[in-house]
């Protein structure tokens, strides 16, 4: 039973894909379709409208719209300029620096604003310019801009870590979230090295003249309050004065505050946009969630987890071998699958497994969301890579040559969050969160 519905599930997504049919209904109708050779199709559709409103009745989940909200008001609010100058300070005289400071912003930005897309946007955006003056390789500053992005979705906080945390069955949050800086760290300063490579082979300088430290301390004094947000929010969910729900709508207070009222770079009417515009994001996350709970009683139900398990240790038992396996598949689905649907889609098919061999959720959720964040930067669909591309007005053909070695950097660091457990459990080890 469990072949026969994972086959028909598989032919009817990729159908209904094909056509052009929403995600999060694609992924409903395969699933019910395939549980109706074992189960009456009036007991599916009652069951599955049961299990859209049970997944969808989570307290946790009231975080993803809150924290959509905030990144969407940091997006509008200016923030993105003072993170740049805060980078710049600090790296200027590095050589490169332009494309060091491209990627240390993003991974600040992306990390506030919760979207790889919209670092790459409004990071590169600003970036670009100087490197245009400095003489710089558009289409290298473009694949700077754009292998760097995602590296903010692993830092906290993280809509597609909470998301994990809930179809995961309740993983800790704080403890993701804390697990996600050290390979966020490592995939920036991976980048960085690239980047770093790079400015040496075309003698690209940093700024003329000695360390300015009345710049770093202006510019440390813009970024201060923003970054702040991090500090606040992260902080108090790990030591417990509130949970990650209750830090997100802090998270919406205090960046309303830096907006109207301490930049004033937004206006009320700009405020109504963006709430429509995170009402919309909001509500396709929260119906994919509620969708991928049909997704996972019909798993359960068929025995599909049992069946690919048992496939996998057919081939080999070896616990190097199997997450390598669970990696190429992860790093394929991820390169024509956006990260919350695939992590709708593949968590209940493979935590079961790692976890069976001793692997921690939390330390399985950290390599999900790594491996499916470099599907941001892939083609065929690597929305965040159309978006640098777009911002700097060059094409795909140009820019391939160097992501090859941001490819290769980031995979590198991959390889070592997956088979180094203690890279991501450390802190949270050390936070007493695991």
């Amino acid at each position: 039973m469990a072949i026969q519905s994972l086959i028909i599930m598989l032919v009817i997504l990729v159908l209904l894909l094909a056509l052009g049919i929403p995600i999060a209904v694609a992924i409903a109708l395969a699933a019910m379709g395939a549980i109706l050779p074992s189960m009456p199709l009036d007991i599916t559709v009652i069951t599955a409208a049961q299990r859209i409103f049970s997944g969808t009745s989570t307290f946790t989940l009231v975080a993803i719209p809150f924290f959509v909200l905030a990144g969407n008001i940091m997006n509008q609010g200016g923030i993105a300029r003072k993170l740049v100058n805060f980078v710049e300070a600090l790296v200027g005289k590095i050589p490169g620096s332009l494309m060091l400071t491209n990627i240390g912003a993003n991974a600040l930005f992306g990390s506030i604003s919760g979207s790889a897309a919209a670092a790459a946007a409004a990071v590169g955006g600003m970036v670009h310019e100087g490197e245009r003056d400095a003489g710089y390789d558009m289409d290298l500053a473009v694949a700077t801009n754009a292998a760097s992005a995602p590296s903010g979705l692993l830092i906290p906080p993280s809509n597609a870590l909470i998301t994990y945390s809930l179809v995961s069955g309740g993983t800790s949050v704080a403890a993701l979230f804390i697990a996600g800086y050290v390979p966020g760290i490592i995939w920036t300063l991976g980048a960085m090295l690239v980047a770093f490579y790079y400015a040496k082979k075309k003698n690209y300088t940093g700024l003329q003249g000695k360390f300015d430290w009345s710049r770093l301390g202006r510019a440390t004094v813009e970024a201060i309050l923003p970054l702040s947000l991090i500090v606040v929010v992260i902080g108090g969910i790990v030591i417990g004065v509130f949970t990650a729900t209750e830090g997100s709508a802090i998270a919406v207070i205090y960046s309303l505050f830096l907006s109207l009222v301490v930049y004033r770079s937004i206006s009320l009417r700009d405020v109504y946009e963006i709430l429509v515009d995170s009402a919309e994001t909001s509500g396709m996350i929260v119906f994919l969630i509620g969708v991928s709970n049909i997704l996972s009683w019909v798993m359960a139900f068929t025995g599909i987890p049992q069946a690919i398990a048992g496939g996998l240790l057919s081939i080999t038992d070896n616990p190097i071998a199997i997450l390598l396996i669970i990696n190429v598949i992860l790093l394929i689905s991820g390169t024509f699958m956006d990260v919350t649907p695939a992590i709708l889609i593949f968590t209940p098919i493979f935590l079961p497994i790692v976890t069976s061999f001793g692997m921690s959720p939390v330390h399985f959720g950290i390599i999900l969301v790594y491996n499916l964040c470099i599907g941001n930067i892939t083609p065929p669909v690597g929305n965040t890579l159309f978006v640098a591309i777009r911002v700097g007005e060059t094409t795909l053909a140009d820019v391939i040559p160097y992501m090859i070695r941001y490819y290769g950097a980031i995979l590198a660091g991959l390889l070592l969050v997956t088979y180094i457990p203690t890279l991501s459990l450390w802190l949270p080890e050390l936070a007493g969160l695991i």
